[in-house]
């Protein structure tokens, strides 16, 4: 299955420059630095049906009622790097939405380990056999 990347979804991306909250003195009161992406997964186009499927599957916390796949990003003074880093946090989470994991492969204990689990079991029979009264 082909990964998409936030340069593919730029045409059905919004982005929106706010005001960013928190400590930053008279910048922060003047400047729209915090960038918020907006991407409706349920009305793209350039996503699959199964790409959609599973990204409203594992993204499901992260979607509004609409669709709407809602990301911010605030940490940095400027709103180019805002819009850098946001666009860096959609490839992020797509990439882990479609990450599958390494299947578990079933292992078996050692000779070893069979043979020291059956010692012990032994002695502990042996221990508890000196107990018993005749």
């Amino acid at each position: 299955m082909n990964q998409l990347t936030a340069h593919q979804l730029e045409p059905e991306i919004s982005l929106s420059a706010t005001r960013s909250s928190g400590a930053g003195g008279q910048n922060v009161n003047k400047v729209s630095t915090k960038v918020i992406l907006r991407w409706n997964i349920v009305q793209s186009t350039i996503a699959t049906p199964e790409q959609k499927e599973i990204l409203l599957k594992k993204l499901a916390s992260r979607i509004t009622t609409e669709g709407d796949l809602i990301l911010s990003s605030q940490e940095h003074r400027s709103q180019l790097q805002n819009k850098e880093a946001v666009l860096l946090k959609l490839d992020e989470l797509i990439e882990k939405a479609f990450h599958k994991p390494k299947p578990r492969k079933a292992s078996k204990p050692s000779k070893t380990a069979k043979k020291k689990r059956l010692d012990s079991k032994r002695k502990h029979a042996e221990k508890k056999e000196w107990r018993k009264k005749f």
